[in-house]
């Protein structure tokens, strides 16, 4: 699926859709932060506490992929999908809320 000539453009477009979505996190959660919006009381622990969980997952998504020999792009997507998940989920809250 992902292997071939667009798999390189495929992953770049993961990363970028990534660092988008967490320059709005981070901007939302600054805000938050300074009181020019409403933020919940769990925001600050709960912005540590989903990048251990984000991490475990891509250590162990990057395991499976590689023991079952999947492609270096694979693997890389592999790795890169948790954190895309919770970026895409926190972009989407934050910008509610706000």
């Amino acid at each position: 699926m992902m292997s071939g000539v667009w798999a390189p453009y495929r992953i770049w477009m993961q990363m970028t859709r990534i660092a988008v979505d967490s320059q709005v996190i981070i901007g939302l959660r600054m805000a938050g932060m300074m009181g020019m919006m409403a933020q919940s009381p769990g925001e600050p622990f709960r912005m540590v506490a989903e990048k251990q969980a984000a991490a475990s997952e891509s250590l162990f998504a990057v395991a499976q992929a590689t023991s079952r020999g999947v492609p270096a792009d694979r693997v890389v997507s592999a790795a890169l999908r948790p954190y895309s998940k919770r970026t895409r989920a926190n972009s989407r809250r934050l910008t509610r809320r706000g």
